[in-house]
């Protein structure tokens, strides 16, 4: 059996979510960290038992050994070191957002292709068996014609230094959470949307700190989100078909026990989801791609559509008027 060595490009919080699962793995094994630090990145590497440090970003893409890096770098420099690790002929999973421009999605998506390499938008919750099974119950027709996907991922943010809050770096509530009921609505209505529309409340360093938005898609499809940082937690997911109902109540972490709750009529039907540890869905869909050559669950095509959807409704926020995601 081959095994993918990964390697972690920095000490991001985000990587202990990773990283159980790439040791529970028998097709992928998490080797080395690299910090421009390294008193930092040897603390990171006893705490999580790595056997291997590498003091620079480029060494780190420079090391045969390593095959697949996982880069969760703050989102403006996503694209750039996606990029630089595909040249290195590394295969890469990239945390969301992949990137903050089209042509950076095309840049990556060339780079990838003369490299002949994988990369991946980290997007969990695709890789999660519960996503499957809402799709299929909407495809099946189980709650008749699909008319809305209506959600919110939203979460109160104290610190006036975090990083999402920093405009430069990519940062407000749309690129952070609310690309997550963006993608879900883009997934169940299977087309990308013709229109848009959006509000937001711009604050700390110029993002914005709430965004709610609508989507039209081909087919009378719509969908409704609300995103941000000044409210509790909040994270849903609501389909409306001409018949009825689905509601997801954890539809972006969802975990080993989850429900779906399916409405007809007077009529709920409360359905147990096929459960999964979050993050091992993606390392797994990864290593087929890498591994088996099957197509990945988050399509570079599909985080384009993604990309394109968001910077149309930051523009519609800005402007005060429907705008249409290019293409």
């Amino acid at each position: 059996m081959t095994i993918l060595n990964w390697g972690l490009l920095s000490t991001a919080r985000i990587n202990r979510a990773l990283i159980p699962p790439l040791k529970a793995s028998p097709r992928n094994r998490v080797t080395t960290v690299a910090s421009r630090d390294r008193s930092r990145a040897e603390a990171y590497a006893r705490q999580w038992d790595l056997p291997r440090v590498l003091d620079s970003y480029e060494a780190l893409l420079a090391d045969p050994d390593v095959h697949v890096i996982y880069n969760p770098l703050p989102n403006h420099l996503h694209a750039e070191w996606t990029i630089r690790a595909v040249q290195a002929g590394k295969h890469v999973l990239c945390e969301k957002p992949l990137a903050l421009s089209l042509a950076e999605v095309d840049a990556i998506a060339a780079a990838a292709a003369r490299a002949d390499r994988v990369v991946m938008e980290a997007f969990m919750y695709r890789c999660h068996p519960q996503t499957a099974q809402v799709k299929a119950l909407v495809d099946r027709g189980a709650v008749g014609q699909l008319q809305l996907v209506r959600g919110a991922f939203t979460f109160t943010l104290t610190d006036p230094a975090n990083v999402r809050l920093r405009a430069e770096w990519g940062g407000g509530s749309l690129w952070d959470v609310g690309c997550y009921p963006v993608s879900y609505a883009r997934y169940l209505a299977g087309a990308e949307p013709e229109e848009v529309f959006a509000w937001q409340v711009a604050g700390r360093g110029g993002v914005d700190e709430t965004l709610t938005g609508q989507l039209r898609f081909p087919g009378g499809v719509f969908a409704q989100f609300d995103c941000g940082f000044r409210s509790p937690f909040r994270a849903f997911i609501e389909v409306v078909g001409s018949e009825g109902v689905i509601e997801v109540p954890t539809p972006f972490k969802p975990g080993l026990n989850e429900t779906l709750r399916v409405r007809r009529g007077d009529q709920t039907e409360t359905v147990a989801a096929p459960g999964q540890e979050l993050y091992l869905g993606e390392v797994e869909a990864l290593a087929d791609a890498i591994l088996l050559g099957r197509p990945a669950p988050v399509s570079l095509a599909d985080s384009r559509g993604n990309t394109a959807t968001l910077l149309a409704l930051l523009e519609s926020a800005r402007t005060g008027r429907p705008a249409a995601p290019a293409r």
